[in-house]
């Protein structure tokens, strides 16, 4: 059962494929194989997930999913941050990304506010 929009599918899985750009970089430069882990981890789960969400059997399933989302997309930011903060990639060049991070968690969690609000709304 589709119920998100192919956009939103391709903008979860451009923005994961962006993040495994970023850990391809440190691998390169060998960095703390347990930070690249990290953030590839994180990462790539924020597209998987949504493609997840986007089949989900039950709202329920929907809601559990977007929320991995929102907290994949949480650590992400987190650890973009702090390889920008130790130098490892300048700064500059992750301002994107974790634009593109904080964007994805405020539509994503507009969305499950919304669904949780209507739920109530309709007890």
């Amino acid at each position: 059962m589709a119920r998100l929009s192919a956009e939103l599918l391709s903008r979860g899985k451009t923005f994961s494929h962006r993040v495994a750009d970023v850990t391809e970089v440190l691998e390169a430069k060998r960095r703390s194989r347990r930070i690249v882990d990290q953030l590839f981890g994180s990462g790539t789960s924020v597209g998987a997930n949504l493609y997840e969400a986007d089949d989900a059997v039950s709202r329920k399933d929907f809601c559990k999913s977007l929320g991995t989302v929102l907290k994949e997309l949480g650590e992400t930011r987190f650890w973009l941050e702090f390889v920008g903060e130790r130098g490892w990639i300048q700064q500059k060049r992750l301002v994107p990304l974790i634009g593109e991070c904080q964007e994805m968690k405020r539509l994503f969690g507009t969305m499950l506010a919304r669904i949780k609000r209507n739920d109530a709304a309709a007890r």
